[in-house]
């Protein structure tokens, strides 16, 4: 199993918060692991993403040309990454702030309104977790299990009362 993600959106969105969650889950359920962040010198309201690979087998290279799955954050990141996702592959796409459907009629699409999720249940920042439950949900190769030891690796301690916070919002997102 070889999973390549590749998770985009605008800075300040918590896409590489999304990412570390995703590399040490991976980790703590024994898979090998590449995490590779990438983001322009405008840092928070500029163009971000970063690239998770989890892997039974050791990986090659972290630079992802072609995810499996792609989480789209924003229009610029839909637009841009929307036809590097291998056939059959998965586009998760937060409906809130992208009107517009995927062109594309050879992947998986799920159309999450997560910043609406997120703002309607009092976690305005943390749309991108209610990504990642729905990403737990539909791809059996990344389990259900372990989200709370992940979780506990990539809040830090300075924050430790935004755990459980974390932890509702993928809870959330799986259950969408």
């Amino acid at each position: 199993m070889t999973k390549s993600i590749l998770l985009a959106g605008f800075g300040g969105q918590g896409i590489l918060f999304s990412g570390k969650f995703l590399a040490y889950k991976g980790l703590i359920e024994g898979k090998e692991v590449s995490w590779l962040p990438s983001y322009g010198p405008e840092m928070r309201g500029g163009t971000c993403n970063c690239s998770v690979i989890i892997s039974d087998t050791q990986i090659g290279s972290p630079i992802i040309t072609n995810p499996d799955i792609l989480v789209a954050m924003n229009l610029p990141s839909l637009d841009k990454f929307e036809n590097e996702v291998v056939p059959g592959g998965q586009i998760y796409v937060d409906s809130t702030l992208i009107e517009r459907k995927v062109q594309r009629d050879d992947v998986e699409v799920f159309y999450i309104p997560a910043t609406k999720m997120a703002s309607d249940n009092g976690i305005r920042t943390l749309a991108n977790m209610i990504i990642m439950g729905n990403i737990i949900k539909h791809c059996d190769d990344i389990p259900h299990d372990n989200i709370d030891k992940a979780m506990a690796k990539v809040v830090s301690a300075k924050h430790q009362d935004l755990l459980g916070v974390n932890i509702n919002a993928v809870e959330l997102g799986y259950n969408y």
